[in-house]
């Protein structure tokens, strides 16, 4: 039996129907371990999506596929939800590693000196995604009550933008139901969300079952007239490719989302009232450095002006709005990229935090640029995160 099915095997069995399940299972392999993963102390990942916003993996199994390649402390980070954090915080237990737990949102900068501004959200100039890092365990049922009217209303607007795809691709026989073709692959129920990716995915499996996948890549392209990189074109024609809906959604997120995104409003709070929320629950509320965008490492964003030709700006409307801390991906940025924005917060009195953003199966834990020198502080404060949470308890 081949590694990667072995090892799908063990993540079906952590992504059972309920949390209970899927942590006795993550004891049970873990006994029946003949080898331990090897330990990379030198990395850590703090930005983790769960099956509570989208990723291929519950919370149970985040962990132990982060344990899997060697990482001592990982940190989950879903979109308007922290319901996966109770779980993961037990995995890490059983699993023996340190873990952070957090969530992301979008917020309104109506009020902010950078009012209608494009920042680091690629589909809405005036919508700025935040980092909630950091929350001890006192502070996951008010950051799930906060966010749980949003969620509905979040689905309002899913559910116009399902109409608009559904526009779309309904000439071509295919055409989505929300509750059963949406709402059936999250974790809605049990307190996630449903994002743009949970609507994308159930796209791209739909056209798998009308068109077969052998005919995917012709529908794309002729059809949907969506460019195909060489890259993009190898991983769609490889019988064997086990990420091949993942690698599919990152062409439709790249290609398709400006034809049906309708605006984000109602279901995002303004930047003080998030400051004012991390403050109540003893978290450290970070504002998520994108910088522009060349080639994109994911594949699901285009090449893209973003914060830099006014980083200055932005960091002093974060200090005066109180957000303390800065997160940022090493991968997605060039290294002239990252020495400005480290010296601006240095400058800023702005802690760093970093994360790899994974939410696709194709997508390592570990980003290769923390074993740099210039990175160490990184892991050191993945490390000082875990540690504080401890000490709400």
């Amino acid at each position: 039996m081949s590694k990667y099915v072995e090892l799908q095997k063990e993540i079906n069995l952590l992504n059972a129907e309920t949390a209970e399940k899927r942590l006795e299972n993550l004891a049970s392999l873990i006994k029946k371990e003949r080898e331990k993963p090897t330990v990379r102390p030198e990395f850590a990942n703090n930005h983790i999506h769960t099956i509570y916003s989208f990723s291929p993996y519950s919370p149970t199994a985040a962990v132990y596929m982060a344990r899997a390649e060697g990482l001592e402390t990982a940190g989950i980070m879903d979109h308007d939800s922290i319901g996966g954090a109770e779980e993961f915080r037990l995995a890490g237990k059983i699993a023996g590693i340190g873990t952070t737990c957090g969530m992301e949102c979008r917020v309104r900068l109506d009020k902010t000196s950078l009012s209608g501004r494009r920042l680091n959200n690629p589909d809405q100039a005036g919508i700025a995604y935040m980092a909630i890092h950091s929350v001890p365990s006192t502070g996951f049922a008010r950051l799930q009550q906060f966010f749980a009217p949003l969620r509905e209303k979040r689905n309002v607007r899913n559910r116009k933008m399902l109409e608009k795809i559904n526009e779309l691709t309904s000439p071509y026989g295919i055409t989505l139901d929300f509750e059963k073709d949406v709402v059936s692959i999250s974790s809605y129920n049990e307190g996630g969300s449903v994002t743009e990716r949970h609507l994308l995915y159930a796209l791209c499996k739909k056209i798998v079952s009308v068109k077969g996948r052998e005919n995917c890549v012709e529908f794309i392209s002729k059809e949907l007239k969506m460019p195909l990189s060489e890259k993009q074109l190898s991983q769609l024609t490889d019988k064997e490719n086990p990420h091949f809906l993942y690698d599919m959604l990152g062409i439709m997120k790249a290609n398709l989302v400006e034809k049906f995104y309708l605006p984000a409003v109602d279901e995002c709070p303004e930047l003080s009232e998030v400051v004012k929320l991390a403050d109540e629950v003893g978290a450290i509320l970070c504002y998520p450095y994108l910088g522009d965008v060349g080639e994109s490492p994911t594949g699901d964003k285009k090449a893209q002006k973003f914060e830099d030709d006014f980083l200055d700006e932005l960091f002093v409307m974060l200090k005066n709005e109180g957000v303390k801390a800065i997160t940022y991906m090493p991968a997605r940025n060039t290294p002239e990229q990252i020495t400005r924005l480290q010296g601006l917060c240095r400058e800023y009195g702005m802690t760093e935090i970093s994360g790899e953003d994974v939410n696709s199966s194709r997508q390592s834990m570990i980003c290769t640029q923390l074993a740099k020198p210039e990175f160490r502080h990184l892991v050191d404060m993945a490390w000082t995160l875990v540690e504080r949470e401890k000490d709400f308890e």
